[in-house]
Parts: structure tokens; C-alpha cells; sequence
């Protein structure tokens, strides 16, 4: 059998994640360097019709596992089930989000294989004819390249690092469901706690303007809502620091944890980057930071670049917008 790279496809409410295409073009690439078979992976309750659903949009092979047990997402079922198809398949490379879910159970499965984990990866290249593989570090200051000295690997994929690709699906993959029962000995699911609040303007907005922990004090919140105001269809957003110090509410949050927003426009104020952030709003149409750090990671993704103190930028941009 050849060797294959295996997409874990993600899903939640009956859809698959967009991000789940993502990771078909990161796979893509990786066949640019190394030649491979690409599959992909559904895991599920009831998996047949999204396995069909990507069947036929990506025109590649499915494998569904179709578990009772799967109602919900369990860690201990997906590193069990998914460490035995794997060996089966010959996994070299395993495509994983990079998301609450595929960080919990990605580690746990590179043990089961014995194998590698490369997590948050960004971009994809070769050296000295082995892939390479670039992640953040140091809160996204330093981009780090790492090649794996072992097979198979598992990757997670940073959301919006790879665009989704433009697939061949004028001819369906094949779809092979897989039935089990797996009962799970060490953990068990109690739930899902919903927010009580849900709040669509952040996904409607065409303008955010988001505040980080480099605003300084609560009080300098005012000066990110006047800026907001300044521009039809805005919503106020931040990152998660601002949200846990009860600074904004949660359904403000923008990034891994919280809102994943596209807006035309982002203004990301006193926010350092990290990578869990950057996720959450790389795909923005333009993107402007105002950071009193040169060397902050937000800038290695903004279209424009402001080294200056907030308070004192923020007030002349809002006198020249109102003169213009």
C-alpha cells in the first residue's frame, strides 16, 4: 500500500468547518514535496452524509467512522480509533486543525503512533530535500522551522495560514464507512455549556476595531469605542486577556477560543499577536495595528503598521477622519 496523507476533517451542528478545506490545502502542498495518497478522515455518530457531502466537493476518498459513542467528541475515542486506522493506512503526514479540539487529542495521538507533532503550522517548505514546517514562537515573535526526524507526523494547522483550495470535484471520491463501538475507560463527556449571550455583530461587521492588553486600563476602552464610531457597520471586539480581566464579555472575544471574523477592516489596537489571536482574524480584508513594540507579532500579519502609544494616536486619527 502507498504511503498517505490523512486529513481529520472537522465538524460541529451537522456542518463541516471551513477550516477542514484548509487543511486539504495544506495536505496539497505537503504532496508537492513528498508524493502521497490524500484521504480523508470523518469521525462521528452518524458521519454518511457529511462523508458524502465531502466526497463530492473535494473529490477525494472518505473513511467514515460511525460510532455510537460519537455523539459527542471524546479524546480518548479519537486517539484510539484514529491510532488504528492510521497504522492501516500508512499515515506519513496527519492534517489536524489547530483548534480547541485537535489540540486536545493531536499530542495523544503522535504517542499512539509513535511518531512526531508539529503544532500551529503556518507554512510549508523544503530544505535539504526534507519538509519543513514553520510555526510561531515566543508569542509570535520568531518564526521557528522544524522538520521531523520521525514517521508518521501530526500537524496542526493554524486556521487561515492555507487558503482553501480550488478542488477537482467533478468526479465524487469514494466513501467507505466504518462502523464501531468503542467505549471509552478513562474519560467520559458531561456536556456542552452554551454561552447564555450570542452576539452576531462581530460577524457582521465589515469594520472591527479590537482592543488588547496594551490599551493599559479599562478606562482606555472609550477611546476604542470612539474610534469604532466613526465607521458605519463597526463592532468592538478583543482578545482573550481582555475578556478573562472582565474588561469586555466573552462574546467579544476574537481568536482560537473565541470568534473567527473576516471584516473588510481590522483594527487591532494594543493587541501583542499571538498566535491563538492571529487566528481568529488573519483572513480580514486589511489589517492596521497600533502598538508601541516594533518587533510585536501583530505586525508580521498587518497590512499597516502604527509604532505608537494608542492614547496619543487614536484621538489625532478621529480629528483627521472628522475633518476629511
Amino acid at each position: 500500500m502507498d504511503r498517505s496523507t490523512v486529513i481529520v476533517a472537522e465538524h460541529q451542528g451537522g456542518k463541516i468547518d471551513p477550516i477542514t478545506y484548509e487543511l486539504a490545502s495544506c495536505a496539497m502542498e505537503i504532496q508537492r514535496y513528498r508524493p502521497t495518497s490524500l484521504k480523508f478522515v470523518i469521525l462521528g455518530d452518524k458521519v454518511e452524509d457529511l462523508a458524502e457531502e465531502l466526497a463530492n466537493n473535494t473529490g477525494k476518498d472518505i473513511i467514515g467512522i460511525q460510532d455510537p459513542n460519537l455523539v459527542s467528541y471524546n479524546a480518548e475515542a479519537y486517539k484510539t480509533l484514529l491510532g488504528d486506522l492510521l497504522q492501516d493506512l500508512r499515515a506519513t503526514y496527519v492534517c489536524i486543525a489547530h483548534t480547541t479540539k485537535g489540540l486536545d487529542y493531536a499530542p495523544a495521538l503522535a504517542m499512539r503512533l509513535q511518531g512526531g507533532c508539529i503544532t500551529g503550522v503556518e507554512h510549508i517548505s523544503q530544505e535539504e530535500l526534507r519538509i519543513c514546517f514553520s510555526r510561531a514562537i515566543y508569542n509570535g515573535k520568531i518564526l521557528a522551522n522544524v522538520i521531523p526526524e520521525t514517521e508518521p507526523t501530526v500537524l496542526t494547522i493554524q486556521p487561515g495560514a492555507f487558503k482553501a483550495p480550488n478542488l477537482d470535484n467533478s468526479i465524487a471520491g469514494s466513501v467507505e464507512i466504518r462502523k464501531t463501538t468503542f467505549e471509552t475507560q478513562q474519560s467520559r463527556r458531561l456536556g456542552v455549556k452554551q454561552t447564555k449571550e450570542s452576539d452576531s455583530a462581530l460577524a457582521e461587521a465589515e469594520v472591527i476595531v479590537a482592543a488588547g492588553r496594551g490599551i493599559g486600563k479599562k478606562g482606555k476602552l472609550e477611546l476604542i469605542y470612539r474610534l469604532a464610531a466613526i465607521f458605519p457597520k463597526s463592532a468592538v471586539g478583543g482578545s482573550r486577556p481582555m475578556c478573562d480581566m472582565g474588561w469586555m464579555e466573552y462574546k467579544r472575544q476574537v481568536g482560537l477560543t473565541g470568534a473567527t471574523v473576516m471584516p473588510k477592516l481590522y483594527l487591532a489596537c494594543g493587541i501583542s499577536g499571538s498566535s491563538q489571536h492571529i487566528a481568529g482574524m488573519r483572513a480580514s480584508g486589511f489589517i492596521a495595528a497600533i502598538n508601541t513594540d516594533p518587533n510585536a507579532a501583530i505586525f508580521n500579519v498587518a497590512d499597516v503598521c502604527v509604532v505608537e502609544d494608542l492614547t496619543r494616536f487614536i484621538p489625532v486619527l478621529i480629528e483627521e477622519y472628522e475633518k476629511q
